[in-house]
């Protein structure tokens, strides 16, 4: 075999590492879904024997080239196992997260009319129990972890021979990742080889300074696996040969803390949204923390004190926090690099961690423009955000309309309200369909993070005709009105706010407040004030 000097293939992905020498230690926090046999100690040359099997298993199911294999189960890193297994066979695999409800799980199964469903009895007895079957809608349906009526097993296909990988065009679709779904139903998205693997995975399997990973590095990450940044990391991270991979499923501290005390990351990938789940933990169980060098945050919004925690919780010199902006269509757009000295005052009303830095040299272009007449604005001046880049997805599947409509030219929307300086330095605003009349909601959220440390998460909700709705999460579900109306007395006018606990808040699989969803348990109006197009 060709010694390649980039990932390229997917579906021959840890064959390419296996041929390269690679020694990478692969750590879970618990053993893979779909090889609870194999325990939680890999090596990458018996991955890549896992990956023929399942590929094998797919080939027994009836997969074919040109097919799709839409994997629906709980949070794992075999969901990139499975992900390979279908592109070695010519597949196009689809990524869905076990956190969709059920009834948005069946428009998306819809629109990709798999051959195969691989999914777990829990998510297939929940959604039936709920009055959706996922396997209604996929030609066969496989069942990782025990048997459902209507399903195979992995008994049932054991033992298949996989057919000599087959690699498909630079440019033909390769998988299917959906969008965070914040706002609604997720969209699709579809990467090629060309997009992900060597623009994205691409970029990353350098070893830049700073943030390549280096040969004695334990690079560990907890974020949801279905989404296609898994794709990114797993490869960027593993063509540099570090001593380890640490892959931990759970933001729940019960896992994950062993898993971070057992194999101490010197680089830690993590959603935002765990990062606060784990943040009160570090005082008195932070000691595996204490040799990260670098955090990576990318998945979300994440305050300024979050990462003040992390960054004070290493005991290296000079710990670095980079924070990358982008969307599961494009992948990273910017980047940013936060130290202990440029977060040790507090910012008042200034959204410091809105700072995204500058576009990816090379790699991206971005500009603000009006929302209405779509001309670019002044430089600094809040506009859409539009992008260029070679990473942009193929498109949607089932909703090519939409996808079209969000390109003017060869510049996507974003669908997010940002600046963009006389130097390219972004500046996050909102969510255009979250935007407010008067400031941001990033910028609110932020102060009341800084200033009300017992409150574990706020999102404030744009109302069309009268003022936003701030939505507070706190440990026991109360929040002292006195001191809410003080920390908030010098910020645009707010109703009163809701109070909830952690668990009341609907989220994604990242992590991610779902704000419809929000807005519908809370019963609030569906209108605000943005316009909702580029969403």
């Amino acid at each position: 075999m060709t010694l390649l000097s980039k990932p390229i293939h997917l579906g021959t992905l840890f064959d390419d590492l296996t041929t390269r020498g690679s020694t990478t230690a692969v750590r879970l926090s618990r053993p893979l879904d779909i090889a609870p046999e194999a325990g939680v100690e890999l090596d990458v040359p018996g991955v890549a024997a896992l990956v023929r099997r399942a590929a094998g298993w797919f080939a027994e199911a009836g997969v074919r080239s040109g097919d799709r294999v839409a994997i629906a189960k709980r949070n794992h890193w075999d969901y990139v196992l499975l992900s390979c297994a279908a592109a070695r066979l010519g597949a196009v695999p689809a990524s869905l997260s076990a956190h969709l409800a059920p009834g948005t799980l069946e428009v998306l199964l819809r629109r990709l009319d798999p051959a195969l469903l691989v999914t777990d009895t829990d998510l297939l007895r929940n959604a039936r129990d709920a009055g959706h079957d996922p396997s209604a809608h996929a030609r066969r349906t496989l069942v990782v972890d025990g048997a459902a009526e209507g399903a195979l097993r992995l008994d049932d296909v054991r033992g298949g021979t996989a057919p000599p990988p087959r690699r498909p065009h630079l440019d033909a679709p390769l998988a299917v990742m959906h969008t965070s779904g914040t706002t609604g139903v997720p969209k699709l998205a579809v990467h090629s080889t060309r997009t992900i693997m060597r623009r994205l995975a691409g970029f990353e399997s350098h070893r830049w300074p700073v943030l390549g990973s280096r040969r004695d590095d334990t690079v560990t990450s907890s974020f949801s696996y279905a989404h296609g940044r898994a794709l990114a990391w797993t490869t960027g991270v593993l063509w540099l040969f570090p001593e380890a991979i640490s892959v931990i499923t759970s933001a729940d501290w019960a896992e994950a803390g062993p898993a971070l005390r057992r194999h101490r990351p010197t680089t830690l990938e993590a959603q935002p949204a765990t990062l606060v789940r784990w943040q009160r933990r570090l005082d008195e169980e932070g000691e595996g923390l204490r040799r990260v060098r670098l955090f990576v945050s990318t998945f979300d919004a994440v305050h300024p004190s979050t990462v003040r925690t992390y960054l004070d919780a290493s005991e290296r010199r000079a710990p670095v926090w980079m924070q990358g902006w982008g969307q599961s269509e494009t992948g990273p757009l910017s980047f940013r690099f936060f130290t202990r000295r440029s977060l040790s005052r507090r910012q008042g009303v200034e959204p410091t961690t809105r700072d995204l830095g500058r576009p990816i040299p090379g790699r991206a272009r971005l500009r603000a423009v009006d929302p209405r007449t779509l001309r670019p604005v002044p430089a600094g001046t809040p506009g859409l955000l539009f992008c260029r880049t070679d990473a942009l997805c193929l498109g949607y599947v089932g909703e090519e309309g939409r996808w079209r409509d969000k390109l003017v030219g060869q510049w996507w929307s974003t669908g997010d309200i940002g600046s963009v300086d006389r130097t390219g330095r972004v500046r996050l605003v909102d969510r255009e369909v979250d935007a407010l009349a008067e400031g941001g909601c990033l910028e609110i959220e932020d102060v009341v993070d800084e200033r009300l440390p017992q409150v574990l998460e706020c999102v404030v909700l744009g109302v069309a005709d009268g003022p936003p709705v701030p939505v507070v999460a706190a440990e026991d579900g109360a929040l002292e009105p006195g001191v809410w109306k003080e920390a908030v007395s010098d910020l645009p006018t707010m109703a009163e706010p809701v109070v909830l606990t952690w668990d009341e808040l609907p989220r994604t699989g990242t992590g991610k407040v779902r704000r419809n969803a929000l807005r519908e348990h809370l019963g609030l109006p569906s209108d605000t004030r943005g316009r909702g197009r580029w969403t």
